[in-house]
């Protein structure tokens, strides 16, 4: 597999993981919101606090190891791991809405590439997976399908995570603009340290103790008035 040059790459990464890329991103708080209303998050520090655990022992930690881990696979062409990441990716999730939020954003990821982006890798994930594909497997899939890097690849999804979830803090905290920044600038070097570990990681690496965040996401199904769909 050929490997793209640097500047396509960058190209690619951040058209893929912009807030203008049709994921809907924009739509998912991951849970945030009843985190908000509970109290625990409230203000910058809270926020940017509740994000680097997400990096460093959540969602965020899992999701980077299973993208790493779909981009070993179709590097590699092995469908069958591919499918399995996938799978594993779906079953990891703690609850209904974060279930919806990795298949819905990992589905419109991978039409969008198969209908803009083409490329083997994301054929061969959607025939073994159908419409159930987990949102970091398909980018991880994309990635390693137009020959990507893996640690340029980790690097902008998890920025587009966390930049997601900042802009969903900014709005329900509410914080100014100011303060969504400040937020990026305290987390990156978490983002770094989680892409980091991704790259030598494994399956065996997978695990979450962010139990918070999950309660918040089950939580969120039944909270009275709600802006975002997890």
């Amino acid at each position: 597999m050929a490997t793209t040059t640097t500047e396509a790459a960058l190209y690619r990464l951040m058209t893929w993981l912009t807030p203008s890329f049709p994921v809907g991103a924009f739509s998912y708080s991951h849970g945030l919101e009843w985190a908000v209303e509970a109290g625990d998050i409230r203000d910058l520090d809270s926020l940017t606090g509740w994000l680097a655990d997400l990096l460093a022992q959540g969602s965020g930690r899992n999701d980077a190891i299973l993208l790493a881990e779909a981009w070993r696979a179709a590097s590699a062409g092995d469908w069958d791991r591919l499918a399995e990441a996938c799978a594993l990716g779906l079953a990891l999730s703690p609850s209904q809405e974060r279930h919806l939020e990795t298949v819905m954003q990992g589905r419109s990821f991978a039409s969008a590439i198969a209908a803009s982006w083409p490329c083997a890798a994301i054929d061969r994930l959607r025939e073994r997976a159908d419409t159930a594909i987990a949102y970091p497997v398909a980018v991880g899939a994309a990635a390693a399908g137009h020959g990507l890097p893996l640690d340029s690849t980790l690097a902008a999804y998890l920025h587009g995570f966390i930049a997601n979830l900042v802009s969903a803090g900014v709005r329900l905290v509410p914080l100014g603009q100011t303060d969504g920044q400040r937020a990026l600038v305290a987390l990156e070097d978490a983002v770094a340290r989680a892409a980091r570990e991704a790259i030598v990681g494994d399956l065996d690496d997978l695990g979450a103790a962010m139990f918070r965040a999950d309660i918040g996401s089950m939580k969120h199904e039944t909270q009275y008035t709600r802006l975002f769909r997890s």
